[in-house]
């Protein structure tokens, strides 16, 4: 191996690392390097990066119908109406 990389690992994930090495019959190093490996030949995106905010909503895009065709242009006159009638 040409390089070494220390980590601090919570105590579960530690343990689980340590069982799997002790049910395949290898190391611990031999367990987590092929998780990593795995993990980047598997991944398509990175799963660690945060979804754009259109990500977190797009799945209500179009679901709500107010029967206001101007809403997105007028929403402000809307809102002041409502909030005189409240």
């Amino acid at each position: 191996m040409d390089t070494q990389l220390t980590i601090r690992l919570p105590v579960a994930l530690s343990r689980k690392i340590s069982q799997k090495a002790k049910h395949l019959g290898r190391k611990r190093s031999d367990v987590v390097r092929l998780a990593l490996m795995g993990f980047f030949e598997n991944s398509e995106a990175p799963l660690l990066s945060e979804p754009s905010p259109y990500e977190h909503v797009k799945h209500l895009m179009g679901s709500i119908h107010t029967g206001i065709s101007d809403l997105g242009a007028s929403h402000r006159k809307y809102l002041i109406r409502k909030f005189k009638h409240v």
